[in-house]
């Protein structure tokens, strides 16, 4: 289903990130660094649809190069998630937005790299032109929000170091994993009005680091 890029699908996103129960972390959350990511809302490239921002990392960054990712990063001292979303959202892809572009936030995953990430819902309420950062971004990609929704965009394997399955998905024949497959899986669940919970699910060797 392709969702027109207006202020009825702002409102529906709104009021199901309203609707969402989010999970408070337990365990080890505590000891972990502070980071959020941003689930930039904006109009597809084609068409009138609604499409999200999927970067695909620098190749020169010291940490998890050349991976997909979701726009964000980690909060500075004293930031709100929202706050942090925002303000990597601009460093990155000179999108700037006000936190009443905040929609609402997701669950905290924690990775194994030693991160407790917090989606952020954000809707792409201005016009102006996208400027990736060559420092930080290699390219910009706009997801429209059908491909998540089909049946076969997200599958499940399982590793030998790990009993939790790793979470994939697929986009263009290729497979991109978690963290931020588990986030836009929770994203895509959450448009169909379920609380579905991502924590326990995998992220590949890999992305250990």
């Amino acid at each position: 289903m392709v969702r027109s890029f207006d202020d009825t699908t702002r409102r529906n996103i709104a009021e199901l990130c309203a609707a969402f129960r989010r999970e408070q972390p337990g365990g080890a959350a505590p000891s972990l660094k502070r980071a959020a990511v941003a689930i930039a809302l904006t109009q597809a490239e084609r068409g009138a649809g609604t499409a999200f921002l999927l970067t695909r990392r620098a190749a020169s960054l010291r940490a998890h190069s050349a991976q997909w990712a979701l726009p964000g990063g980690r909060c500075d001292p004293g930031e709100t998630q929202a706050q942090a979303a925002l303000r990597e959202l601009h460093e990155e892809l000179g999108v700037e937005l006000g936190e009443g572009d905040v929609l609402g936030l997701l669950d905290d995953y924690p990775t194994r790299s030693g991160y407790l990430i917090t989606p952020v819902v954000v809707w792409v309420s201005t016009r102006a032109a996208i400027a990736p950062n060559p420092d930080e971004v290699e390219s910009v990609h706009h997801i429209g929000l059908e491909q998540i929704e089909r049946d076969d965009a997200f599958s499940f394997t399982k590793i030998p170091e790990s009993t939790r399955r790793v979470i994939r998905f697929r986009l263009d024949g290729q497979h991109i994993h978690a963290p931020t497959a588990a986030l836009i899986y929770q994203f895509r669940e959450m448009l169909a009005g379920r609380d579905t919970r991502v924590a326990e699910l995998e992220q590949p060797v890999f992305a250990w680091k």
